[in-house]
């Protein structure tokens, strides 16, 4: 009992660190403002690269490499989910740095609701009725704006589709986090060498040319997008999953207060009216969550 108290512990720490990081992480990215976003997503890509290659030759895991490159069907899937989280990292990165740090912040709002809709037609999951009231709150939230004030809020809707579909496909190939993440920056590393060492002509990239900040934070890019992931990775093996989905609110809660009281964002009336009903959505879904929780430990106390 002792033991699974200190590993729910761990967990909970290891869950808080890996939102915490995530909803922090425009303060990194506005450091990079006067980098272009796709130059920051190449070193992001690279670096990740090298950073996962290193861990994975601490850690002694090719093995788990050698074993994805034995499945062509996995390698295609992953060609699919790296794209889609390259794409969802270049929107975010353009988001925050154009000041949409808030549509970013609804994006990851909305990805959970998106989620259960992915789930029904992908995965044959069922709604619940709590489930289908949060989706139908939500879409009238994006309904609202559209109606109301001719805009739909396209940043956070891509977002959440790119993250949303990433979800569902690497479900389907069922990898660890950091393998799978491992074989995506290898898939886009050709991509980012190219668009490094061809293409971009920005003064920034030329390193020999840059001041020795912007260099150690385009490197620390590396270690920005896989320390959460670890920390994400090693609060799941010690969480239940219905646990973990309760701390993923932190992460878009503090780029919401982020943008709103650091790098003054205006909270405009269309932007609150999608808001309202998008939180009120998220309660829906989380009373939802709490009810299944008891229920689902009732049934194993039972049995």
């Amino acid at each position: 009992m002792n033991q699974q108290a200190n590993n729910t512990q761990r967990g909970v720490i290891l869950a808080l660190a890996a939102y915490t990081m995530w909803g922090i992480a425009p303060i990194y990215f506005k450091s990079l403002q006067h980098v272009s976003p796709l130059e920051i997503l190449s070193n992001r890509v690279i670096w990740s690269f090298f950073f996962l290659a290193g861990l994975i030759f601490v850690t002694k895991s090719w093995g788990r490499i050698r074993a994805v490159l034995r499945k062509p069907k996995t390698l295609l899937i992953l060609v699919a989910t790296a794209l889609l989280v390259g794409s969802n990292w270049l929107i975010f990165i353009w988001a925050v740095n154009n000041n949409y740090m808030l549509d970013a912040s609804l994006g990851y709002y909305i990805n959970p609701l998106l989620n259960v809709i992915l789930g029904m037609f992908f995965l044959g999951e069922r709604l619940r009725p709590l489930q289908w009231l949060a989706v139908a709150l939500a879409a009238c939230g994006v309904a609202v704006q559209l109606i109301q004030f001719g805009s739909l809020p396209l940043i956070a809707l891509a977002l959440a589709a790119s993250f949303g579909l990433y979800g569902l496909l690497r479900k389907k190939i069922n990898l660890d986090a950091g393998t799978g993440l491992f074989m995506e920056t290898c898939i886009l590393l050709p991509l980012a060498s190219i668009y490094v060492l061809l293409i971009a002509d920005s003064p920034t990239a030329d390193w020999a040319a840059n001041p020795a900040s912007t260099n150690l934070l385009l490197i620390a890019a590396g270690v920005v997008t896989t320390v959460p992931l670890l920390c994400f990775t090693g609060a799941a093996t010690k969480l239940k999953l219905s646990t973990l989905g309760f701390f993923q609110y932190i992460g878009p809660s503090l780029m919401f207060l982020l943008a709103i009281t650091v790098y003054g964002e205006s909270f405009t009336a269309d932007k609150g009216y999608t808001f309202a009903f998008i939180w009120g959505a998220l309660v829906l879904f989380s009373v939802d969550g709490i009810k299944g929780h008891r229920q689902a430990k009732k049934q194993a106390q039972t049995s």
